[in-house]
């Protein structure tokens, strides 16, 4: 999976999921302008917004928080998405090959349920683990950075301590459902996707293995993944930014978005999501095979240092 060739030398489990998490980074800091654009799109329509803005595309709503929140504002959440990024990453991509090799025993070629099977293990084991940096970034992602207008947070520890003393632990967990829902779908889409593109295109010869058929790769693999995950996504989000008692559950918020707002809703905010997911993709895989390779070269080299 992910570009290594039959002669590569697989490498450890904590190559793989070191250089998945530092790859995922760098992906959320080229991407979270974007991130922060789909997520004012989908929660616009559930409360009274401020009077006067309203957004309007991906694009429109960026040039809109710059106008009225300054640049900054793109990257509110932009710690706590780093430390999801390192926990969940590091998990659902970097132990991807592990759980898939443990399924299949070993076997070469493993069938596309084996496939699906680890993507969706993985990715809600990410989820259980790294969920209370999610709810923070996103809460981050929807305040607004007006003068008069009240912010519910103001750093990243300070909204884990408010969250905990307020709302308590399922506070932190909040959502975990709609979260472990949607990203064993984005997982098990994203990765077998790109494993099934990159193979196909391989097959046919269409292109050789290197950048260009990773850009396609990643890029085709982001498209299914929004179709399929952003009715999930959408109320993951609106779920974790409401305040206590908006919603009874992950189904109520459903329910409610359906019957007010109709089934449009559920995509709000997919071209963000798709220009995000496909951008993301092509960065963290692209990053995601250097990192590796650079942290292969320097293992070996220190071998040799020792071993010498």
């Amino acid at each position: 999976m992910v570009g290594l060739k039959p002669s590569d030398v697989p490498p450890p489990l904590g190559v793989k999921m070191a250089s998945a998490g530092a790859a995922a980074c760098v992906a959320d800091i080229v991407t979270f302008p974007l991130d922060t654009a789909k997520v004012r799109l989908q929660i616009q329509g559930e409360k009274k917004g401020v009077e006067g803005i309203r957004y309007r595309g991906v694009f429109g709503t960026i040039s809109t928080m710059i106008r009225t929140e300054g640049p900054r504002s793109l990257y509110n959440g932009l710690v706590a998405g780093l430390q999801r990024q390192v926990c969940f990453a590091s998990i659902r991509i970097g132990l991807y090959d592990n759980v898939k090799n443990f399924y299949t025993g070993g076997k070469d070629n493993p069938s596309v349920l084996m496939r699906i099977l680890a993507g969706c293990t993985t990715g809600a084991m990410a989820v259980s683990f790294a969920q209370p940096t999610d709810v923070v970034k996103v809460r981050f992602q929807a305040q607004m950075n007006l003068d008069g207008v009240a912010r519910r947070y103001n750093g990243t520890m300070q909204a884990y301590r408010h969250i905990f003393q307020n709302e308590g632990l399922r506070g932190l967990w909040k959502g975990t459902l709609p979260n472990i829902t949607r990203n064993a779908l984005v997982n098990c889409t994203e990765l077998v996707t790109y494993d099934l593109i990159k193979e196909a295109i391989l097959r046919h010869k269409l292109m050789s293995d290197n950048l260009p058929c990773h850009f396609v790769s990643a890029f085709g693999a982001g498209f299914v993944t929004t179709v399929i995950a952003s009715p999930v996504d959408v109320v993951k989000t609106r779920y974790m930014n409401s305040p206590p008692g908006q919603y009874k559950s992950a189904m109520n918020c459903a329910w409610t978005m359906l019957t007010k707002e109709g089934p449009t809703a559920f995509y709000k905010g997919f071209v963000p999501s798709f220009l995000r997911l496909g951008s993301w993709n092509v960065v963290m895989f692209v990053s995601f095979e250097q990192i590796k390779r650079a942290m292969m070269v320097t293992k070996k080299r220190i071998e040799e240092c020792l071993f010498s």
